[in-house]
């Protein structure tokens, strides 16, 4: 069997190679060489699975491009870089890696709420530039008390029940938004559920973004959503950036209807300097100094949850080929086969997760 690691993203493949050993032979294309050096169409017509990695990118060619491909694999939470529907035509399992970071991107959404809520960045970066000015326990703009607030989930899946659960331990209510989720599990996590968006908006002192990027999702949080926010809310996202309308959240943080947001993703990455909040937030103009809080697409990282992601990976493509096994699989809907169908759901397989 032929595995093809598409724009592999790492140092080195010893760790592959060495989960691969004797169960099959893989290709790799270093994603650095990727644009200069195209996987050969005699690969393509032998491989069997395909693991692709950039979120940003898609594999190269047409799924008829691939003949004899049986599972293609994005190795992240998103895919949606990969053609689930035309993959899934030629009756070709796709899956994601759901759990290797879901520990450090709940963590990540918790960070970035303290940093703002706790003043732990302003005081930094004011210490900083003149510790005995800025001496003092009220320079930081959005402190507030986490007892007693309302923590507000977009998207209950994994990563956002595992933020929620993180948020309780603070003393926090729960309130979530997702029209994904189970009847009853609110009752079950102990949350309130919100039946719209502008009421979980309305309702909650923080909101945390844990949902997929979609056709629906893209602009969720735009000029709507935050024209519904309660005064003084605070977001985080460390979902997909394009839920997020910059825009729209620079009006909402420049009106005070918004009084906070830490961002871990964004629309166009790095970072773009000509979007007006990221150029107000570079040339720290003062009337958002202790407000905005950014991070480089991050919250999935540490060298664990890397070790997870890669092994998962691979695991996830030799088990469908050895076995048929098909947890995971993210395109049941588009397939004729009714093993992968029923095994996915009784799997829970969700367009919910996050990313």
């Amino acid at each position: 069997m032929l595995v093809v690691l598409s724009q592999f993203t790492h140092p080195d493949d010893r760790l592959e190679q060495k989960l691969a050993q004797g169960r099959c032979e893989l290709y790799v294309q270093p994603v650095a060489a990727a644009a200069k050096s195209p996987i050969p169409a005699a690969i393509r017509k032998r491989a069997d699975a395909v693991i692709h990695y950039p979120a940003g990118t898609g594999i190269e060619g047409r799924p008829a491009d691939w003949p004899k491909v049986r599972a293609v694999l994005r190795s992240g939470v998103g895919f949606d870089c990969i053609d689930i529907a035309a993959w899934g035509k030629r009756g070709v399992a796709v899956y994601n890696v759901p759990d290797y970071g879901t520990s450090e991107v709940a963590d990540h959404a918790i960070a970035l709420m303290l940093a703002l809520t706790r003043g732990t960045a302003s005081y930094h970066e004011l210490l900083r530039t003149d510790a005995s000015a800025n001496w003092h326990h009220a320079k930081a703009p959005v402190v507030r008390r986490l007892r007693g607030a309302t923590f507000g989930v977009i998207g209950l899946g994994r990563i956002g029940l595992a933020a929620a659960l993180r948020a309780r331990s603070f003393g926090m209510d729960i309130a979530f938004y997702d029209p994904f989720a189970s009847a009853g599990i609110e009752i079950s996590v102990g949350a309130r559920r919100a039946k719209t968006l502008g009421d979980l908006m309305a309702t909650s002192d923080v909101v945390s973004v844990h949902a997929p990027a979609s056709p629906e999702t893209v602009g969720l949080i735009g000029k709507a959503a935050l024209a519904r926010a309660k005064k003084g809310l605070v977001i985080v996202n460390t979902a997909r950036g394009a839920i997020v309308d910059l825009d729209a959240l620079y009006d909402a943080l420049r009106s005070g209807r918004v009084a906070a947001a830490g961002l871990d993703v964004l629309p166009v990455e790095p970072a773009d300097p000509s979007n007006r909040l990221v150029r107000a937030w570079i040339k720290r103009e003062a009337w958002l100094d202790g407000r905005l809080t950014l991070s480089p697409h991050a919250a999935f990282y540490s060298p664990a949850s890397l070790v997870d992601m890669r092994s998962f990976s691979l695991e996830t493509v030799l088990a469908h080929l050895e076995t048929g096994a098909s947890a995971n699989c993210v395109n049941a809907q588009h397939l004729k086969t009714p093993k992968i169908q029923k095994t996915a759901a009784k799997a829970g397989t969700r367009r919910g997760e996050t990313p």
